[in-house]
């Protein structure tokens, strides 16, 4: 009945989509199995992508060439850049989606992708000899042979769902858990965990007051995600979001069922996400603050369907609804369906290799909240990593890995294998420490090169990026050596603030002053305007940001440099650590159970001191 598969990818969420699309284009015969053809790509939670640091990671998983990006503007119902008020490197692109459009179109793009096929059934184990996978089990009892697997379960493996007092088996509501598998990986050698997550009540927008709530449009211009000439709304169509606040009696309803919380009865074992907290969570810990602001964010266009963002609860259905008919706006709110807690089975993912491929079994790859990751974006960066990697291993090719330096997924991958997690991973701009270099206008330059050499990215795409480099140097020229005359320029300086001045000076050093933007100036001198008018916005802001920050960048790169020997340095596979009487016992074990690939990956294993790099430096030089 079934074919001989290069990959099969099991689970069809964010990870799963964008393994199956990655493998498939690069030439293997890939497998999709799901559960239900019905959900492909369905936005479990909030309908939202991007946010800080995410919008980074969906850039940079279209600059490779990924689907993500694309999906997120087709079906996006409102654009907003986050942290405009902060340097570059902290503004984060986000966008509010239309749910069901999403998993439409995310399913449409898949069935256009020559070499994918899909199947629907219940993978339930592995067929594995000799320490390779060869293949899956199915539900209904078929064996389906491929040289490789990717494991992208999602909050499936043994999901339990809670809602106050109720407990039931599921890996969202309404869709029954997976089983099999986590028991079959444990026989194996592999350490499994539980971990917890959680998603708020929908309500009829129908029913809510507005008038009552502090209303948040999008953005005037939108930029959008993709790299391509992906066609996106009108920034005038968009659909406004609102905000509204619990306050002391929201709070003090909501305590009411504590004592039937299944997170305070001690029900729910897994540990929950730390910056996504349920309200009875951020009540309790948070317990000086007076009022938590909530998100009211319409879930598409056609529908009257809102999600509550901030809301995220577990208590029992009845304390829900009258908690939540207490916030302003909400008064007459009618619930489509309550909020919930998942509890699922997950891999520490210091068990897996940078290329995301299990240390114990060959060509089995896990990616996603298996990895004990939350969030779509962290998701669906995996899924394409894992898809390159299982492509590549199953034609014994080299491994395709990201650097530190090289993009927020890197950073991911690497917080992962090497720390590890006990609670669901979220990224942050703050983990990245060369997030000058990181930022989302440049994750083209930074990645389409590799996905055109690994086959993902376009001849076209690569072309545009050449153009895009050609034509920012051209720009930054133009500045060096434009002139500007104190007449032409002191009335502009007047007027932003900014101090005159009394001989000509270049474009560009008085860009360099923070309170002057590219486009004001261009605006304000018409020979410049004149020699730049023919490039495009993005091409200008990117040559003003290399222009404000280039001290910056130049001081990272340096860093990227210094680092690069202990990140080339590679370690034996088979070191024995134990052998090392000079390193300490902590040290001694987590090397051994790591075991970490370079010198710069032992140096971020939580625990490890410098001085035990130091002394492997020694040793490596023997």
């Amino acid at each position: 009945m079934f074919p001989d598969y290069d990959v099969i990818v099991v689970g069809a969420g964010h990870a799963g989509c964008e393994a199956a699309a990655a493998a498939a284009n690069i030439g293997s015969k890939t497998l999709l199995v799901t559960m239900n053809m019905q959900t492909i790509a369905q936005m479990s939670c909030n309908p939202a992508m991007g946010g800080i640091a995410k919008g980074q990671i969906v850039r940079e998983i279209d600059a490779l060439g990924g689907y993500s990006g694309i999906v997120t503007d087709l079906s996006m119902i409102q654009f907003r850049m986050l942290n405009r008020s902060k340097g570059p490197a902290m503004w984060s692109p986000r966008a509010q989606s239309d749910r069901m459009l999403f998993a439409a179109k995310w399913r449409e793009m898949l069935e256009q992708t020559p070499n994918l096929d899909f199947y629907q059934d219940m993978v339930k184990g592995l067929l594995v000899k000799d320490g390779f996978v060869k293949g899956v089990v199915t539900g209904l009892g078929h064996e389906i042979r491929s040289k490789a697997v990717v494991l992208t379960n999602g909050t499936f493996l043994n999901g339990i769902i809670h809602i106050g007092e109720k407990q039931f088996g599921g890996g969202r509501v309404a869709e029954k858990a997976a089983s099999g598998i986590t028991e079959q990986l444990v026989s194996l050698g592999f350490e499994s965990d539980r971990l917890k997550t959680g998603t708020p009540p929908r309500v009829d927008g129908r029913s809510l007051d507005y008038t009552k709530m502090e209303v948040q449009d999008g953005d005037e211009e939108i930029v959008g995600f993709s790299f391509t000439d992906t066609p996106k709304i009108k920034a005038s169509e968009q659909r406004c979001c609102w905000i509204t606040y619990t306050d002391q009696k929201v709070h003090d309803m909501l305590k009411t069922g504590f004592d039937r919380s299944p997170m305070y009865a001690g029900r729910i074992d897994g540990v929950g996400p730390r910056y996504c907290p349920s309200i009875e969570d951020k009540i309790n810990r948070f317990a000086d603050k007076e009022r938590h602001q909530l998100f009211v964010e319409p879930e598409g266009w056609n529908t009257v369907e809102i999600y509550v963002n901030g809301f995220s609860t577990s208590l029992p259905e009845d304390v829900q609804y009258a908690a939540l008919r207490m916030v302003p706006g909400f008064e007459n709110a009618r619930l489509f369906r309550p909020g919930y807690a998942i509890e699922y089975d997950y891999f520490p993912p210091t068990q897996l290799k940078n290329t995301l491929e299990t240390k114990l079994i060959r060509n089995l790859f896990f990616a996603g909240q298996i990895n004990g990751t939350t969030g779509y974006e962290e998701a669906a960066c995996q899924g394409i990593v894992a898809g390159i990697n299982a492509h590549l291993n199953g034609n014994d090719a080299a491994p395709f890995t990201l650097k530190r330096s090289d993009a927020y997924i890197g950073v991911l991958i690497d917080d992962l294998i090497n720390k590890g997690t006990e609670e669901p991973y979220r990224m942050f701009t703050s983990r990245a420490e060369y997030r000058t270099l990181l930022r989302q206008d440049n994750a083209d330059a930074r990645l389409t090169p590799i996905g055109y050499k690994l086959g993902l990215a376009s001849e076209e795409r690569m072309n545009k990026i050449r153009q895009k480099t050609e034509n920012i140097a051209n720009i930054r020229t133009i500045l060096k050596e434009a002139s500007l005359k104190p007449e032409e320029i002191n009335g502009f300086l007047l007027k932003h603030n900014s101090s005159q001045i009394q001989e000509k000076q270049k474009a560009e050093k008085i860009l360099l002053r923070p309170d002057i933007e590219l486009s004001h100036l261009v605006d304000a001198i018409p020979a410049l305007k004149e020699q730049v008018k023919n490039y495009t916005r993005e091409e200008l802001e990117q040559a003003s940001i290399l222009a404000k920050y280039e001290t910056y960048i130049e001081k990272e790169k340096e860093l990227v440099n210094r680092m690069s020997d202990m990140e080339n340095l590679a370690i034996p596979q088979a070191f024995d650590y134990s052998k090392l009487s000079s390193l300490g016992n902590e040290a001694r074990e987590k090397l051994n159970r790591i075991r970490p690939q370079t010198l710069g990956q032992a140096s971020r294993i939580s625990g490890i001191k410098p001085s035990d790099i130091q002394i492997l430096m020694v040793y490596m030089g023997r």
